[in-house]
């Protein structure tokens, strides 16, 4: 199939958009793969065991000279852009693997290229494996924070996070998680969790919660149209992922006083509120996000291995382009431009704002390339029904409004405050 003729490559007209004033936001994110393998082989990888397994073919650890000039390029970027602030993501594969002079280099080069005045955020995102006393020290001494994968309990986790030989890895994360969770705590990002419907959602989030997280981020598992999510059927089936996250919602809204937050669910809050989305898988906010590969080259995103080999590629690389240059990519401005990416159907839809389209990745079909509504799209308006009833309903309680006249509370600063208050603990 001709990938060229599928929205955005062919279709999106930026000349267009530029013409009518819109302009790309800067990039502020920076994800830097230092390690292109693994020391756990999960069955849901989108790394690799998706249709793109350009892994194979790259380095298995990041080169100093990529490092440095990913450096350099970041430094580029924020001076011209005036950047008060970037945040850098040490990734994979596993970025443990990479080892502390890889580490040590990147928390220094980045941290000496910024203009001054660029703050620099750094964090890993680890299976956790690797967490011991010497790793968390020197991520301690150069102020690298860090999030961890867990699935919930035993039987959640070792379901498909399991080391080559078919051993659970559990034990071992729950021990690394420990020592960070302690002394450590300071580093302390949150946990991520991918949903399996297979396990129960109460049990799930009470069983993130042993280590009292700061933040959990609830991960829909990634598919597309043509390969979707493991028992979703997108032609009209039961929306049992929505089921999952509304029972894991109830559980976490109702607590008092609130245990920790969870990203999805704030973001959804959010922007039923009126306000804007800080993620790139729902809402209409710009997403400002760019990938530097072990060999240097730069990627969109990396979860669009799941939709054709070669899909997160811009045909650019630290050495030889700017990432001005990657603002540029149509699958970047897609990423960008918010209402004008999302089909007709989507731009009909009463919760689009909310929902944003849902993650990009999650709308690919062979033919038409991203521009179609996500393959989770009955979950998610199941999901941002839910949860905007149950605003409406406390915000009811709040004012005695009824109708039209909750339409005007949420206008208002104090009644927001009220309900961002109980929301926020």
């Amino acid at each position: 199939m001709n990938r060229a003729t599928e929205w955005p490559d062919s279709g999106l007209d930026i000349s267009a958009l530029h013409a009518r004033g819109w302009r790309p936001e800067p990039f502020r994110e920076f994800i830097l793969k230092v390690h292109g393998r693994c020391n756990l082989a999960c069955d849901y990888c989108y790394v690799y065991e998706s249709a793109d397994q350009s892994w194979r073919s790259r380095p298995r650890a990041v080169g100093d000279a990529v490092v440095r000039r990913a450096a350099d390029r970041i430094a580029e970027h924020a001076a011209r852009h005036g950047l008060g602030a970037v945040e850098v993501v040490l990734h994979g594969g596993e970025p443990l693997l990479a080892g502390a002079a890889t580490i040590e280099l990147v928390a220094t080069a980045v941290r000496a290229a910024v203009p001054a005045g660029c703050r620099v955020d750094l964090s890993l995102q680890t299976n956790g494996v690797l967490l011991d006393e010497p790793t968390l020290d020197l991520l301690d001494a150069h102020g690298v924070g860090v999030a961890v994968s867990l699935d919930g309990d035993a039987t959640a986790h070792d379901r498909h996070r399991r080391f080559p030989n078919g051993k659970g890895s559990h034990p071992a994360v729950t021990k690394g998680l420990e020592l960070l969770a302690g002394r450590y705590r300071h580093l302390y990002r949150g946990l991520l969790c991918a949903v399996d419907t297979a396990n129960d959602p109460v049990a799930t989030y009470e069983a993130l919660l042993a280590t009292s997280p700061p933040q959990i981020d609830f991960l829909l598992p990634h598919g597309t149209w043509d390969a979707p999510p493991p028992g979703l059927r997108p032609d009209g089936g039961p929306t049992r992922y929505a089921e999952w996250m509304i029972a894991a919602f109830d559980r976490w809204y109702g607590a008092d006083p609130q245990e920790t937050g969870v990203r999805l669910f704030e973001e959804i809050l959010n922007l039923t509120l009126g306000g804007a989305s800080a993620t790139e898988n729902i809402g209409l906010s710009p997403v400002v996000m760019l990938v530097v590969e072990t060999d240097g080259t730069l990627q969109q995103v990396d979860t669009l291995k799941t939709s054709y080999p070669g899909a997160p590629e811009t045909g650019l690389t630290v050495f030889a382009n700017s990432f001005d240059e990657a603002l540029a990519h149509p699958g970047v401005v897609a990423r960008q431009i918010g209402l004008a990416a999302l089909c007709g159907e989507c731009r009909d839809c009463p919760v689009r704002d909310v929902c944003g389209g849902g993650a990009y990745a999650h709308r690919y079909r062979a033919g038409s390339g991203y521009l179609n509504r996500s393959v989770y799209c009955a979950d998610l308006r199941a999901l941002i029904g839910h949860i905007g009833g149950r605003v409406r309903a406390d915000l009811a309680g709040l004012t005695g409004s009824q109708g039209d006249g909750l339409d005007q509370a949420l206008k208002e600063p104090v009644v927001l405050g009220r309900i961002l208050g109980d929301v926020d603990g």
